[in-house]
């Protein structure tokens, strides 16, 4: 139920998602779903904790392999095309907080950072830096990707060269760091 809770979210939008909209989808009463969830809010956590788990692995596996600019483009280009491809469950994610650390959520987050912070070992920072960068990277990538699945770049130039622009920008600062 949460996949297809995930899958009705990127096609109407997180705001969109709704129990009532979810039960139609698959053909049920909306008071069959409360056996599965405990809720709105309930549903949108575990869509998250999908996404986040979805968004590891893309970026995971992309960067396996790779060090430095490569490193760093592959794992911005996966995060990408994630967020474009899945912009409803993706969207569940922005502000909502782990409840614990048995919370599905914190281990997907940590596995996304941590995929992340494999990209920055590429890089000679300063421990001190890491959080910063880490931020950086995500408000970049965050940032274009939405933008972008929002059809926010309705201008001439090319979108993906200025996605690679975006990662050569970001190499460049995390070399002179």
């Amino acid at each position: 139920m949460v996949a297809a809770g995930a899958a009705l979210a990127d096609e109407v939008g997180h705001t969109g998602l709704t129990m009532g909209l979810l039960a139609e989808r698959l053909g049920v009463r909306t008071p069959s779903l409360y056996k599965h969830v405990g809720g709105q809010a309930d549903l949108n956590r575990r869509i998250a904790a999908l996404a986040l788990g979805e968004a590891a692995d893309a970026v995971g596996g992309a960067v396996q392999g790779y060090a430095g600019r490569d490193a760093l483009a592959a794992a911005a280009r996966a995060f990408r095309t994630y967020v474009v491809a899945h912009p409803g469950r993706y969207a569940a994610t922005i502000g909502v907080e782990p409840t614990g650390p048995d919370d599905p959520m914190a281990a997907s987050s940590a596995r996304l950072l941590g995929a992340f912070r494999a990209v920055l070992r590429g890089y000679d920072l300063a421990d001190s830096d890491v959080d910063h960068a880490l931020r950086m990277l995500r408000s970049l990538c965050h940032g274009f990707a939405t933008l972008q699945a929002a059809d926010g770049f309705q201008w001439s130039a090319d979108v993906d060269e200025s996605f690679e622009w975006l990662i050569d920008f970001a190499d460049r600062g995390l070399r002179a760091s």
